[in-house]
């Protein structure tokens, strides 16, 4: 199934910004459940000494057990999940806390059996008890017991801590997709922007539009560089489309004329008005050639396009070149009453003959055409300043 790129990169943004959050809150609450755990059970060993010395304490204070003392030692202690006991120096009890409250003792022992399976489905934990002596003058005057359920628990209050965490993780995991598609979509709109303008003028260039040109500007390099080189395609085209006008215009003209020509000058001689001599033939077969070769020049395209044609020259005489062109318009001028002359004086040219000739031929056919009846034409080769210079002039 195929996709925008817009669609692509939004949905990219989605899935990275996904990913770093569920790896981060994995890691993060494994991580942060293990630290737990160590406090846990240092926090355990801190609470079983802080109940000791508070025993200790008041056997220190009052000289013997008060069981009213000792007893809101062990109440509190149940509220944090331990459960005590209190004997003498002859092991007698003095408090404990299954005697005091066995049905409360029961019940948060089952409570915190209940959390930890399930939070930990396969967690074996087993009832715990540890023994901590009293002293006083440095003499045993008892022994506190204190039991729990290890080798670590949850509490209510630790369980929702833990779950709090959970819902943060969980709401940034919402936050950031939000954040992804809003923000993504808008990351990928302005790099998807520029890429349909592209196409689109890209579009416009097949079909000839080549004036159309991306104004818009990116500050992604790739994507500035895209645009500039397909508004750079586009002068070029444009260019090349001149170019081969232009070519087309100069083929059709330079062949108009000595094709023209041929055929006056074939149905002159067809209707007995011209001797078919052998200067006639040789003229005619002398334009022949020479559009043989403008045919060739076609092959040369690339040449053309590029404005930089070869010159094949040789040297030759300017006004015998002249004369046997000016017989290729007899009829013409013969038509319109036209007189053309030339000079005789032998001019030596060094330069491309073909050229020179498609020159000659466009002013004089110009001269005849724009001509009235009647008028005249004059040919002139002569040297000035060691420069050939051909001039014709009409009435």
């Amino acid at each position: 199934m195929k996709r925008s790129l817009r669609a692509k990169l939004t949905i990219s943004y989605i899935s990275i910004a996904l990913l770093c959050v569920v790896l981060i809150g994995i890691f993060s609450n494994l991580y942060l459940e293990r630290q737990f755990r160590s406090y846990v059970k240092s926090n355990q060993e801190s609470n079983n000494l802080e109940i000791v010395a508070l025993v200790t304490h008041q056997y220190q204070m009052q000289d013997s057990f008060r069981e009213t003392s000792i007893e809101n030692i062990g109440i509190s202690a149940l509220d944090n999940g331990l459960i005590m006991q209190v004997r003498d120096e002859l092991d007698n009890i003095v408090w404990d806390a299954f005697a005091y409250n066995n049905g409360l003792c029961q019940s948060m022992i089952s409570d915190i059996h209940r959390n930890m399976i399930g939070r930990y489905p396969n967690w074996k934990g087993e009832y715990i008890t540890q023994e901590y002596p009293v002293m006083s003058d440095f003499k045993r005057v008892g022994t506190v017991s204190i039991s729990y359920y290890g080798p670590f628990y949850f509490t209510d209050r630790d369980l929702k801590f833990i779950n709090s965490l959970n819902i943060v993780f969980v709401g940034v995991a919402l936050l950031s997709l939000i954040l992804a598609v809003v923000l993504g979509n808008q990351i990928a709109k302005r790099i998807s922007n520029p890429i349909n303008n592209v196409i689109n003028t890209a579009h416009k260039i097949s079909k000839g539009s080549y004036d159309d040109k991306i104004e818009e500007n990116s500050d992604i390099n790739e994507i500035e560089s895209l645009t500039s080189t397909i508004n750079n395609l586009a002068d070029i085209l444009k260019l090349q489309e001149q170019l081969r006008k232009k070519l087309t215009g100069d083929v059709a003209h330079e062949l108009r004329t000595p094709l023209a020509t041929l055929q006056s000058h074939l149905e002159a001689m067809i209707d007995g008005i011209w001797e078919a001599d052998g200067a006639r033939l040789k003229s005619c077969h002398d334009e022949i050639i020479r559009i043989s070769r403008l045919v060739g020049d076609l092959e040369k395209l690339a040449q053309y396009e590029r404005e930089n044609l070869v010159l094949n020259k040789s040297e030759f005489d300017v006004t015998e070149l002249i004369k046997s062109l000016c017989m290729n318009f007899e009829k013409d001028a013969m038509n319109k009453k036209i007189v053309i002359q030339v000079s005789d004086v032998p001019v030596s040219l060094y330069a491309d003959k073909d050229k020179i000739s498609q020159v000659i031929i466009n002013l004089v056919s110009n001269s005849i055409k724009y001509s009235d009846k009647g008028d005249k034409i004059n040919i002139t080769a002569e040297y000035e300043d060691r420069n050939a210079v051909i001039r014709v002039k009409d009435t």
